[in-house]
């Protein structure tokens, strides 16, 4: 009898323990609202030093507090927070090159508006 030798073929299956998948990150129902706070407190962080208006790390320090606390192990969500914040300072550093008094009203009025965001994000969705 002949023996028919078998090679192992070179192009198998993939199974799926073999699959590396990560789980896709559900967004949390107040994300659009975060993304927007995340672009406030990028705002307000550039006008913030350029008028130098108090500690100019405090905005920063509250976007890697927000990080820390909504988006920690969850890397994809903590791109787009920091994505959101980086465009907010970019916004206004391509505008505002000296503190005038506009950029003085900008910064007010985005610290009103962060203000009414956070408050309506822990009101609605807080725990």
């Amino acid at each position: 009898m002949a023996q028919t030798s078998e090679t192992p073929s070179t192009t198998s299956p993939e199974t799926p323990a073999a699959t590396s998948v990560e789980p896709a990150e559900k967004p949390a129902p107040y994300d659009a609202r975060l993304l927007r706070l995340s672009e406030i407190l990028g705002s307000v962080h550039y006008l913030r030093v350029l008028c130098k208006a108090g500690d100019p790390d405090d905005w920063r320090q509250a976007m890697q507090d927000l990080l820390n606390k909504e988006a920690a192990g969850e890397a994809v969500r903590k791109a787009r927070l920091t994505a959101s914040f980086n465009r907010g300072y970019r916004s206004f550093a391509s505008v505002y090159t000296s503190c005038t008094p506009a950029a003085v009203m900008a910064d007010q009025r985005y610290r009103a508006e962060g203000a009414t965001l956070a408050s309506e994000i822990v009101a609605r969705f807080g725990n």
